[in-house]
């Protein structure tokens, strides 16, 4: 697992692919948190701007990273010669899915300019700021199970990116007012269910600084869940 994982980490790297990826969500949550998030005119030191666009931008570029870990096997023709190595499928799938969680990790740090700023011109909460980095991290490797998930669905990158874009819309928004208060006025408990699967919701909790074990809990299970759907696909493909 940690071969293929070191594997995977070192070929982002190989590729103008990491450096397009860093330099634009570098670029899109540095200007979404002074501009659309009003850093300056909240006049308040700590960083939900930054925060509140997180699920948002992962959304989108998280995808861009997952659609080529399967794909781009299947369409090379490598993904058969890499299931008969003995490896299991699972220890193949947590390797590419660690690489590229890894790299999410090296995304989110080479934010810190934003919490050297904020320090700067303030005395913010740093444990709060760290607890809404964990979320972050968090979220990111759920998002990438899912997308991973879908990149072992088809050949195509472009399906594949879809899919996981689709996917992950489905968990940000599905805690928004706009899908709980369509769905409270027929079915609340469905509306509550809704908001208990809403990956936005649950990092709402690491952002106001508080690491609860459900939340926790949720992403493990979440992240698990994806991974473990990645092995059946794969595995029911060896089988074929």
């Amino acid at each position: 697992m940690m071969a293929v994982a070191r594997r995977e980490f070192a070929a982002w790297f190989a590729t103008p692919v990491a450096v397009v990826f860093l330099v634009i969500f570098l670029l899109l949550s540095g200007s979404l948190t002074f501009t659309l998030g009003g850093f300056f005119a909240r006049n308040q030191a700590d960083l939900l701007p930054f925060f509140g666009f997180v699920p948002w931008l992962f959304l989108l570029l998280v995808p861009a990273l997952t659609m080529r870990l399967w794909a781009e096997e299947r369409r090379a023709g490598t993904l058969e010669a890499l299931l008969t190595l003995p490896i299991a499928t699972w220890q193949a799938v947590a390797g590419k899915w660690l690489a590229a969680w890894a790299f999410c990790g090296v995304a989110l740090t080479l934010t810190f300019p934003l919490v050297v700023t904020v320090n700067l011109l303030g005395e913010p909460d740093n444990g709060a700021i760290l607890a809404g980095y964990v979320g972050a991290w968090l979220v990111a490797g759920a998002y990438l199970a899912l997308g991973s998930a879908a990149s072992a669905l088809t050949s195509s990158q472009v399906i594949a990116f879809v899919l996981g874009v689709a996917g992950c819309f489905v968990f940000a928004a599905a805690g928004s007012p706009v899908v709980t208060d369509f769905l409270a006025g027929s079915a609340p408990a469905l509306a509550e269910a809704a908001r208990g699967f809403s990956v936005a919701d649950r990092f709402g909790g690491f952002v106001r600084g508080v690491i609860a074990l459900p939340d926790l809990v949720f992403f493990a299970a979440f992240t698990g869940f994806w991974l473990f759907a990645n092995v059946v696909v794969l595995d029911a493909r060896r089988a074929a």
